[in-house]
């Protein structure tokens, strides 16, 4: 039974805020449990002391979050997994930043730098990068054949990160990929392009084959430079 004293009256300050904020803590401090059914509208209204209409709201508002779920005739319950909607209140905050260009570069390096970690950490057979590496030789192919594409190689990129996060398991961070990914596409096509403009495509190519040298060698130290030269035409597109 959850501990009603979790759901505190709240004071008049952005009551539907502050229901959610309630709801969350009793998450995460397990007094709700994933799967669990949370108190009724009018439990929620009566502990609380607030208005079944802020109740709903807020309860709406945890159902787009992919936090809660509602389930007809049985209630509204906490969700049992991740759920990529989880992320759009971290997606709307960086986008609506000032300075959203570096804080994303930033966000990227830190992401990168994690899953190169972790790829090394959890790859068992080097034939699991044979993905990742077969992506970049279809992309010189291609290059080859029917010259360089902006687009066509920002979508091999993609495809070549996200191989290396398949290797992880983890769907939190495939999750935050997937997010980065549509939130870098502009300046990352336009850092692309400088690579195209400067006829420096080989540079494209060599630090990708780089970053899976270091995973097949597991060279943990080599990571961080890899990431730095990663980024040498992306961190200077605002």
């Amino acid at each position: 039974m959850v501990d009603k004293a979790i759901f505190k009256e709240i004071g008049s300050k952005s009551v539907v805020e502050k229901i959610v904020d309630n709801i969350v803590n009793a998450i995460i401090e397990g007094e709700l449990k994933p799967g669990d059914k949370i108190p009724t509208e009018t439990q929620l209204c009566e502990t609380m002391n607030v208005g079944r209409n802020s109740v709903r709201e807020a309860i709406k508002i945890l159902v787009a979050y992919g936090v809660l779920i509602i389930k007809r005739a049985e209630g509204t319950f906490v969700s049992k997994g991740y759920n990529n909607k989880m992320l759009y209140p971290v997606l709307y905050g960086i986008i609506l930043q000032e300075n959203a260009a570096n804080q994303v570069i930033e966000l990227r390096k830190i992401l990168d730098d994690g899953v190169l970690h972790l790829v090394i950490e959890k790859m068992r057979y080097k034939y699991e990068l044979e993905p990742a590496r077969k992506i970049i030789e279809d992309l010189r192919v291609d290059i080859e054949k029917n010259g360089a594409d902006a687009k066509k190689i920002f979508a091999a990129d993609i495809a070549f990160h996200n191989a290396l996060l398949e290797i992880t398991e983890n769907d939190l961070l495939r999750g935050i990929g997937s997010y980065v990914n549509q939130i870098t596409k502009k300046t990352r096509i336009e850092a692309i392009r400088k690579f195209i403009e400067n006829d420096d495509v080989a540079r494209f190519f060599k630090l990708h084959e780089e970053v899976l040298d270091i995973l097949e060698s597991k060279s943990v130290e080599k990571i961080d430079d890899a990431i730095k030269e990663h980024y040498i035409y992306w961190s200077t597109v605002k």
